[in-house]
């Protein structure tokens, strides 16, 4: 029996076959082999279109299929991860009225202001634990404002992964964590919040019928697996947003535990028991993919930074001349601590959220001609990425984060023996890495959401650790002043 995940990023789409007596992944596949381009039609937008995500699915799971490494017809349930926030609107034929608005865009903000300030921000932090900021409510918002022809014909939203599944299984399905991520649910009263409802002018019949994460959301119908080389009848199992699913990759499920990733945004993600908040809403909260299960609390504090692969990818494109991410790598690891002053800041992709929705920018400061070359831009890319990182991560501990110890796939930026230590020392605690990622962690949650296993912790008895990274005392000092020089910059 084989379980299928597949994990739409902004970049491509990723697909793992796992085997679901090991919990081992047999195969996978990536589509298309180029990263795909974010569309920008005015500074600050970001959007993409959600055809073109079901096309390059379609593409991922025939390439799956296609390397003959297991039998497409024993797969027994599909989970899906998916880039966050992004906004997705079809009519009431299931045709995508615009192209999605996603998680980087930041044309939304002074709608969310806006109904933070009706809401209260008392009101608005104690029950949906966040402001509206730019997240999904406010992007339809923004919709509803300056594309009203387009709103009108609106019959259901739903984020990109409900999208995925509504192609493959023709129903259209939201959850609980998906909708606290695009900051339509009320966690006082469990349900979708009327308040945002209300502010915003929006009718209870744009969302989706509302499913838990782990649980049967339609089933693959006999077109769709007749073009992919599998069965009909699949069940879709398992649906969550890229950082939780991380986090259940890593087996990051109970309070005090830790994930981070750094693909093209950078991500902190600690679980809680607690609905707690940040009065700035500097650090969001949402529903983890486990919150409610036994009546349980499972809060996902999540600190975000927009700008982290993507930023490593335009040093590459533009200043690499050519060479690939491991040869950056090398030149950023020829470079000593602190990059000799030279800072960068890693804000070129939106609003960050961390610096209260402010359009800050990349930047490049203490640059000097006679000393400074490529490999310096390269660590200094890589630290600042880090910087603005601890930046965040001390924000975080004033809701009770105190870590041990840090969670990570052993993929994208933590690749870099120079971004790992410098995590590492920065923060003083110790990086964990494992033999996992994000399509094998939906597949192992779709065999949760199917009762292939009984329970996450049997689904993930098979999560391998590759290495741990500790810090060393030896450069604490080193790093501790490269972080400080780094802050003095950051006009906050």
């Amino acid at each position: 029996m084989y379980l299928l995940g597949l994990d739409l990023g902004t970049s491509s789409i990723k697909v793992s076959v796992v085997d679901a007596s090991t919990q081992k992944e047999i195969a996978s596949a990536q589509y298309p082999d180029v990263e795909v381009e974010i569309s920008s039609p005015q500074k600050g937008w970001a959007e993409q279109d959600p055809e073109l995500w079901w096309a390059h699915t379609q593409e991922a799971i025939k390439r799956v299929v296609a390397s003959g490494k297991f039998d497409a017809q024993k797969i027994a349930s599909i989970g899906i991860s998916y880039q966050m926030h992004g906004l997705v609107m079809v009519d009431k034929d299931q045709k995508v009225l615009r192209p999605s608005i996603i998680w980087c865009d930041s044309r939304a903000v002074n709608q969310g202001n806006d109904a933070f300030e009706k809401i209260g921000s008392d009101n608005a932090l104690s029950h949906l634990l966040n402001s509206p900021g730019n997240f999904t409510a406010a992007k339809l918002a923004w919709v509803k404002k300056y594309e009203p022809e387009v709103f009108a014909k609106c019959d259901k939203i739903m984020l990109p992964g409900d999208f995925i599944a509504m192609k493959m299984t023709g129903e259209a399905t939201a959850t609980n964590s998906g909708l606290s991520e695009g900051i339509f649910w009320d966690f006082k009263n469990n349900c979708v919040s009327e308040e945002i409802l209300k502010v915003f002018g929006f009718s209870p019949s744009l969302i989706p019928n509302i499913k838990p994460v782990f649980s049967n959301h339609g089933e693959v119908l006999p077109a769709v697996a007749n073009s992919l080389g599998i069965n009909s009848g699949v069940p879709i199992s398992y649906k969550a947003g890229d950082q939780p699913n991380n986090a259940l990759s890593l087996n990051v499920v109970n309070p005090g535990e830790i994930a981070a990733t750094a693909g093209t945004s950078g991500v902190v993600y600690a679980i809680s028991d607690q609905v707690a908040y940040d009065p700035q809403s500097r650090i969001n909260s949402f529903a983890h993919v486990n919150h409610g299960v036994d009546s349980l609390n499972r809060i996902g504090i999540l600190l975000c930074i927009n700008g982290t692969g993507i930023l490593n990818r335009w040093l590459k494109d533009n200043m690499g001349g050519g060479i690939s991410y491991q040869e950056m790598n090398n030149k950023a690891a020829e470079i000593a601590i602190g990059s000799n002053g030279l800072v960068m800041m890693p804000f070129g992709n939106g609003s960050e959220r961390m610096l209260q929705n402010k359009l800050y920018g990349g930047q490049v400061l203490g640059l000097d001609f006679n000393i400074h070359n490529q490999s310096h831009l390269f660590r200094a890319g890589q630290e600042g990425i880090v910087f603005s990182m601890k930046y965040g991560f001390d924000i975080m501990k004033n809701l009770g984060v105190v870590p041990n110890i840090i969670r990570a796939g052993n993929a994208n930026m933590f690749l870099s023996e120079v971004f790992a230590e410098t995590m590492v020392n920065v923060t003083q605690v110790p990086v964990e890495l494992y033999d996992t990622n994000g399509a094998k962690g939906a597949a192992l949650g779709g065999g949760v959401g199917a009762g292939v296993y009984a329970n996450i912790k049997e689904a993930m008895d098979g999560l391998e650790l590759l290495k741990t990274i500790e810090p060393n005392s030896s450069m604490k000092d080193e790093y501790a002043a490269a972080y400080q020089n780094w802050l003095q910059y950051l006009n906050v």
